[in-house]
């Protein structure tokens, strides 16, 4: 009986410590640049993957555990909607790609 109290505290503490484990969410611009994959990026597909994982590793982080594309309304004040990042009434898109240590 001592045993299995000893396997669920153990249990316990590794799943509080993942959870506190250290996650930042980044939006950055999607910009087309003719490759694809800004869009894999956009849509969360598998071919961003890479693309995401990249991002996270040059921000000192060890994975990317999500990638998508973030609707204006989602961070308010936060992506521009008119101005510079518009061009000819179309505004560029943003990832939020969510990165952990």
């Amino acid at each position: 009986m001592k045993s299995i109290s000893v396997v669920l505290t153990a249990a316990f503490v590794l799943a509080a410590s993942s959870a506190f484990s250290d996650s930042r969410v980044f939006i950055i611009a999607n910009q087309s640049d003719g490759y694809g994959i800004d869009q894999c990026l956009a849509r969360g597909e598998k071919c961003g993957a890479h693309a995401a994982l990249s991002y996270c590793k040059s921000r000192a982080f060890d994975q990317a555990v999500a990638y998508r594309r973030v609707d204006p309304d989602e961070v308010t004040g936060s992506v521009p909607t008119s101005g510079s990042a518009c061009h000819h009434g179309k505004c560029d898109e943003f990832v939020a790609i969510t990165c952990q240590r």
